[in-house]
């Protein structure tokens, strides 16, 4: 079974159409915006639209929550880890 580390990578890069990246390029606990991935705000809208597909998690667009969840592969696996146990 994949972990689900690897299971964010992997949403991260089918949602985003990243196809020059594995999930062994994403480092974990690297920035996913700006630094690290370098992601921009249309990605996290993106991103946000897969979690609600996949995991039926709804987040704020704005809000500070939402941009703490969105730091990190750590930070949205914590956050799926979390609304799985719901």
């Amino acid at each position: 079974m994949q972990s689900l580390e690897q299971e964010v990578k992997g949403l991260i890069i089918e949602a985003l159409q990243l196809e020059d990246i594995t999930p062994a390029d994403i480092d974990a606990d690297a920035p996913l915006f700006v630094e690290g991935l370098g992601l921009d705000s249309i990605d996290a809208l993106e991103l946000g639209v897969a979690l609600q597909k996949r995991y039926g998690i709804s987040l704020s667009a704005d809000s500070a929550e939402t941009r703490r969840h969105f730091a990190s592969v750590r930070t949205l696996e914590a956050l799926i880890a979390e609304h799985r146990t719901k």
